[in-house]
């Protein structure tokens, strides 16, 4: 992550102040929302530059890079702890967030969290059932109500009382399980007042109602070039004893919309590390189904979207994708669902770029985390390869195979 200067304490309190991203599924390093169709995460010096050299055919496959901009850490009078970005240049006013929203209180809950004492008791099950709660009501306004406190860190909000991962939430607990981790690391290693670079991109599912996605680790190596021995086999290892080494691919978080519970159902990466080939296939399939029914209809988008990437991959010599993601997205609402409006989806105005007078869903396919991203030309590299990826392309090709089978009944 790149650190800046000290910020001029008259810039204290100007600002845009981040909120969680609450649909994060995978992942390490924390992802924000800066507005409603933008978010960012901390500047990677090689990231940055692989959006700011993006061929043109990956365009469409990737997040709109929109720039970077200065974060620094800023604590209230109650010690609370937020994340402050400097506006953009055409958005330089005083931008105020509202003191009931959702995000900024979970975030704030965050705050008061990582600084309780190491002995905080788990949460109760009757504490867990408000995270279960209707979409209906924002899952920041329940984990704030005055009956519910967080008392225990994040991490356990992952597991039931019997340490068991539970599925069923109204939201994703893995972005805050980074924003924590985040926020302990800025606060332990930096000053308050030390500046930082964020990435703005794209935030590619702020057009879904119910966003479901699949992130999925792709290739059949995972550690970059500048990776240390250590790091090396650790990587190694883990595509060893997942289906990285055998299928190319592996599942890195997941969220459902459930229509019958009303819900998602949510899946981290060490789920998705335990699968085996036959569990992978399973996962899938339990990605595609809503709770009542195979979304059977979403296939066939999602097939040509993957084959048409996997064209521009083939084409791209050079390139190595080491430890990059595919997401997978589609919206929950069904199409015999009704809109707010009154019309039903299929009658209502299309948005997404593949949807047609054929009435195919939406979805997208977007590829993330280009932290270890090479390629020849690329500034100060070592190692450069000929010909496109391998690993990616056979992890690609066992993905739309999978696919396939799936929509052939297998």
């Amino acid at each position: 992550m790149v650190v800046q200067d000290n910020v001029d304490a008259r810039d204290a309190g100007v600002g845009v102040l981040l909120e969680p991203f609450l649909h994060q599924v995978g992942g390490h390093l924390s992802v924000m929302k800066y507005d409603e169709h933008t978010v960012c995460k901390p500047l990677i010096s090689r990231e940055q530059r692989f959006y700011e050299s993006l061929p043109l055919a990956m365009k469409r496959f990737t997040p709109q890079y929109k720039g970077t901009i200065t974060v620094h850490l800023q604590k209230d009078s109650r010690g609370q702890v937020s994340l402050v970005a400097s506006p953009l240049k055409e958005d330089r006013r005083l931008l105020k967030v509202p003191a009931e929203s959702a995000a900024v209180a979970i975030w704030q809950t965050l705050q008061q969290t990582s600084g309780s004492s190491g002995g905080a008791c788990p949460l109760a099950e009757r504490q867990r059932a408000h995270l279960a709660h209707s979409l209906q009501e924002s899952a920041a306004k329940v984990l704030l109500r005055s009956e519910f406190h967080l008392s225990a860190p994040v991490s356990s909000l992952l597991e039931d009382a019997n340490g068991n991962q539970v599925e069923r939430r109204s939201f994703n607990p893995w972005g805050l399980h980074c924003h924590q981790a985040h926020l302990s690391r800025l606060c332990s290693e930096y000053p308050e007042n030390q500046l930082h670079q964020f990435l703005l991109l794209e935030n590619v599912v702020s057009q879904y109602r119910h966003p479901c996605i699949l992130d999925l680790k792709m290739g059949t190596r995972q550690h970059g070039d500048d990776a240390s021995e250590e790091k090396k086999a650790r990587h190694v290892r883990k595509c060893a004893q997942s289906t990285s080494a055998c299928l190319g691919v592996r599942i890195c978080g997941m969220q459902v919309y459930q229509t019958d519970k009303k819900h998602f159902l949510c899946k981290d990466k060490y789920y998705g590390r335990k699968l085996s080939v036959e569990g992978f296939r399973q996962t899938l399939y339990q990605f595609l189904h809503d709770g009542t029914r195979l979304r059977t209809e979403l296939l066939e988008p999602i097939l040509h979207q993957l084959r048409a990437l996997l064209s521009v991959i083939k084409s791209q010599s050079s390139y190595r994708f080491y430890s990059s993601s595919l997401l997978i997205i589609y919206d929950g609402q069904d199409l015999q669902e009704r809109t707010p409006d009154g019309l039903r989806a299929q009658e209502a105005p299309k948005t997404a770029q593949d949807s047609s007078a054929r009435g195919l869903a939406k979805v997208d396919i977007r590829m993330i985390d280009f932290a270890h991203t090479t390629y020849k030309g690329s500034w100060n590299e070592h190692t450069t390869y000929d010909g496109p990826d391998p690993g990616y392309i056979f992890g690609l090709e066992n993905l739309i195979g999978i696919l396939q089978d799936i929509q052939e009944g297998q």
